[in-house]
């Protein structure tokens, strides 16, 4: 077992470090697929036992850093589901990929991602887990620019890098207060901590996670992020890259001060609702998926809100295969269509391509809640976890996670008939083996994972028949104001309805133009700051301060040797009068 957890990482990060120096297409496929697969039959071998292992890295006496794993039951689920992914998205790109000269050294920094990943789910150290929380972020800035001559990418890219850094700046600065406070970075030993340094500690890990995790307001570098192959938009999406900080959040649950959850409610409750809405009036594809992932990793945030870990990871596992499959199949059908992925352009009809169509299908309709797919138990084990908190962040996040699920149904609606029911190619559209592969192997998984809450892995709230009830309202409203818009004026998009506010919405309510307005404003107050000082404290006080007390001293003594032979006779005297005052006055004391 201990084998196993050393090798879920290394085995991808070494498939990934060898990629690097391939160029031929062969080598690069084989060692593509061998690191991920590697990495599952590791996490499934893990599945038999716990397995935990540590090395002691540096010792401070009071405080050790240890390259420690530890891989328990949810560890495990969330490690195959990570690994699986990415297998599949190494196979989808296999096809998706097959005339680009960059494959190789896409391949390979996909799968040091993978490692980084599994990294994050198995550490049991927090300083270890930063590492792999770094390796990530580094990983998805090279990816996202994988289209450097797309002239969106490179500052997609930026953008998602600068954002992503700027929280993880508190989060290590958390994960420093925190270990210090609890006297270990061991993830599974941190016991008490006092209240002051646990409330800083978290709120600084938070506002990391919030970064990581593209939640309010840190939200604004995902969409653009959209600018990447599609594939690593399934492996950002659906893996643990965006729903890490809500992994990391429920992983430190013990340490958290319980009035301080209600501001996670408040952030989660915001990305909900925001982001739903920002879903229904986006004008593309991917646009729509990259805001409906902000808005389910909500439900995630949600969850962590109410304490409730096995219910985040619950929706984890179950948001993993249904987005992954939606972004799949999105390339797929965008390729068929030869469009941009506009929803004005981009259309097919089912018969065109029905795999396309009902795996689309399949994963709008878990990620809408439709039993008995597994969307619709892990949306109602979060708003049951909710409910039975009997706390202010259960309410809130509760009725916002109410509207969120009405908006969910809305835009997945939308999607669907703006996709599939306006006309478009006739031609029958063939999807090749590695990719039809990956899409069956996720529609499996998007009607499947629903078991989990009857295998018992998960300790999550049960079924109250009172909120699939509300469940189902909810999604039914939703369908029903699309369907209604749809069948007045089917040449016009639903998103109508949100009338002149629709272009403000679909921007995410403007939040990258104010982040953007903030950023500049913040870099010219520092270059203000910046030029004040060094005009003012080093040119005028110590560069020309120290020149202006050089010629003072020099004319000075010029003027002293202006003195004549009678001045020069009484300096002598008095230099040695005070000279002799001063020796025998030491030769006294002495």
């Amino acid at each position: 077992m201990s084998f196993a957890a050393w090798a879920l990482v290394a085995l991808p990060a070494a498939a990934g470090l060898a990629g690097l120096t391939l160029r031929r297409r062969g080598p690069a496929v084989w060692l593509a697929v061998a690191g991920p697969a590697a990495a599952l039959g590791c996490a499934l071998v893990a599945a038999f036992g716990d397995a935990a292992v540590s090395y002691t890295l540096a010792d401070f006496g009071s405080v050790r850093v240890e390259a420690a794993l530890e891989l328990s039951g949810t560890a495990v689920a969330v490690a195959v589901a990570s690994a699986l992914v990415s297998l599949l998205v190494q196979v989808y790109s296999v096809a998706y990929l097959r005339g680009d000269e960059r494959y190789a050294p896409f391949a390979a920094q996909v799968n040091l991602f993978c490692a980084a990943m599994l990294l994050v789910v198995a550490a049991d150290d927090l300083i270890f887990l930063l590492i792999g929380w770094e390796v990530m972020g580094a990983c998805s800035y090279l990816l996202i620019a994988h289209y450097a001559k797309l002239p969106a990418a490179p500052g997609a890219a930026a953008k998602a890098f600068l954002v992503t850094r700027f929280g993880d700046v508190g989060f290590v600065l958390g994960v420093m207060v925190l270990g210090v406070s609890a006297g270990t970075f061991r993830i599974g030993e941190l016991g008490e901590v006092p209240e002051g340094a646990a409330t800083a500690a978290m709120l600084l890990i938070l506002f990391g996670c919030v970064g990581k995790s593209a939640q309010f307001p840190l939200q604004v570098w995902l969409p653009p992020a959209m600018a990447g192959p599609t594939p690593v938009s399934a492996l950002i999406h659906a893996a643990t890259m965006v729903a890490a900080g809500a992994y990391v959040l429920t992983r430190l649950l013990p340490v958290w001060p319980p009035d301080l959850l209600v501001v996670v409610a408040v952030a989660a409750a915001a990305t909900m609702v925001g982001a739903g809405l920002s879903a229904y009036a986006a004008t593309d594809v991917k646009g729509v998926l990259a805001w409906s992932t902000v808005s389910q990793v909500g439900f995630m945030f949600a969850a962590v809100a109410v304490a409730s870990a096995d219910t985040a990871l619950f929706h984890l596992l179950s948001h993993a295969a249904f987005k992954a499959l939606l972004f799949l199949t999105a390339g797929v059908l965008i390729a068929q269509a030869a469009t941009d992925g506009s929803l004005r352009t981009t259309r097919i009809r089912p018969s065109a391509s029905p795999l396309a169509f009902w795996a689309m299908t399949i994963g709008l309709a878990s990620m809408i809640g439709v039993p008995p797919l597994g969307g619709f138990y892990s949306k109602e084990t979060v708003l049951g976890a909710a409910y039975e908190s009997g706390t202010t962040a259960g309410v809130i996040v509760f009725w916002a996670g109410v509207v969120a699920s009405v908006l969910t149904a809305a835009y997945a609606g939308r999607l669907w008939l703006l996709l599939f029911w306006r006309g478009g190619a006739a031609e029958t559209a063939t999807v090749s083996r590695p990719e039809a592969s990956a899409l069956w192997v996720l529609g499996a998984g998007t009607i499947g994972v629903g078991g989990l809450y009857f295998a018992g892995p998960l300790h999550v709230p049960e079924l109250h028949l009172d909120l699939m009830t509300l469940l189902l309202v909810a999604l039914l409203v939703g369908l029903y104001l699309v369907g209604d818009s749809w069948w007045r004026d089917r040449a016009r998009d639903p998103s109508r309805l949100l009338g002149r506010a629709r272009a403000f919405i679909a921007s995410g309510f403007a939040a990258d133009a104010a982040a953007t307005a903030a950023a500049r404003s913040g870099a010219r107050a520092a270059s203000a700051a910046a030029r004040l000082l060094d005009e003012q404290l080093v040119d005028r006080t110590v560069v020309e301060g120290s020149a202006r007390a050089a010629l003072a001293t020099a004319r000075r003594t010029e003027a002293g040797h202006r003195g004549g032979l009678v001045r020069y006779l009484r300096l002598s005297v008095a230099g040695t009068l005070v000279v002799a005052v001063i020796a025998i006055g030491v030769n006294l004391w002495s």
